[in-house]
């Protein structure tokens, strides 16, 4: 969860007071340590953390009748609750604040060395400029992070070629998930230049209300549809389809926080037909409602 840490007493962990507030299981590997952390008492309590490690947390269940979080980088946030959320808090960068507990919520957290050896050889993995992020969601990384989670109470230490696995694959989903950077390889294996990728993003975020076609986008930069999917795909860390998918879902937070429109306006107006295929496509790259993420601005 985003307010909790750690068990390692060291400076690369994250600092509680009172530290005896959380229930913590921890497992560490080459690459990742993976903590399942669980709050015990409806108590005030503060924290930080600034280390050499990349952070990722992923909250279920937090409620909380008063607190802030600190993320450098980033505007402080007073959000009272929220659930199936990620915060991510590259190495070098200052994480802290202090909450009121109304719920006893639990989360997952995993420090991720960048120096990693596993890491680095396979994915070049430190050569990545991560930038912070605050309560987000994202499918493939969640589904990773509860893979890697029940890990934590597999005593069989024979599953770390399975561990290694889930670790590339997070490494791999944290720098697609990167802004749109591009992977540290994909202008060595075909990538899009980059006027290309700025000419096909501009574009797409002109025309998020129409049915943009992959035959359309492919024109666009003269490849044919075989050949731009893959291209696209290296250089945007994702799909055409899902990456218009959430630059919809993007246009339609910005929405949802100006009021001004109904749920059923703002589908339409980023080209969904019908509120129910705007529900479950919102739902499923942030894990809630459109109406439950408008009520969690309030």
């Amino acid at each position: 969860m985003d307010d909790l840490g750690t068990p390692t007493t060291g400076s690369s962990g994250v600092a509680f007071a009172p530290p005896s507030i959380l229930r913590r299981q921890t497992a560490a590997w080459d690459a990742v340590e993976v903590e399942n952390v669980e709050v015990l008492r409806h108590e005030p309590f503060d924290y930080k953390f600034t280390a050499s490690r990349h952070l990722l947390i992923a909250s279920e269940g937090v409620n909380r009748d008063d607190g802030e979080t600190h993320v450098d980088g980033l505007p402080r946030s007073h959000l009272r609750a929220w659930n199936r959320k990620l915060t991510f808090i590259p190495a070098g960068h200052r994480f802290y604040g202090w909450q009121k507990p109304r719920a006893l919520s639990r989360g997952t957290h995993l420090y991720i060395d960048p120096r990693s050896l596993l890491l680095q050889s396979a994915l070049r993995f430190s050569e990545t400029q991560f930038r912070p992020r605050l309560f987000f969601f994202d499918h493939d990384l969640w589904e990773t992070v509860l893979k890697l989670r029940a890990q934590v109470k597999n005593s069989d230490r024979s599953q770390s070629a399975y561990v290694e696995a889930l670790s590339l694959a997070l490494a791999y989903e944290l720098m697609s998930m990167n802004e749109g950077v591009p992977l540290p390889d994909a202008r060595l294996r075909g990538g899009l230049p980059g006027w290309q990728q700025a000419k096909l993003a501009q574009y797409i975020d002109e025309h998020l209300a129409e049915d943009v076609s992959l035959a359309s986008l492919a024109e666009l930069v003269q490849l044919s549809p075989f050949h731009f999917s893959r291209a696209f795909k290296q250089s945007f860390g994702m799909p055409p389809h899902r990456y218009l998918t959430s630059r919809r879902i993007e246009r339609a937070k910005s929405l949802l926080a100006e009021r001004k429109l109904s749920v059923t306006e703002i589908g339409l107006d980023i080209g969904f037909s019908e509120t129910s295929a705007f529900t479950s496509a919102f739902r499923k790259v942030t894990g809630e409602t459109p109406t439950s993420y408008r009520r969690s601005l309030a």
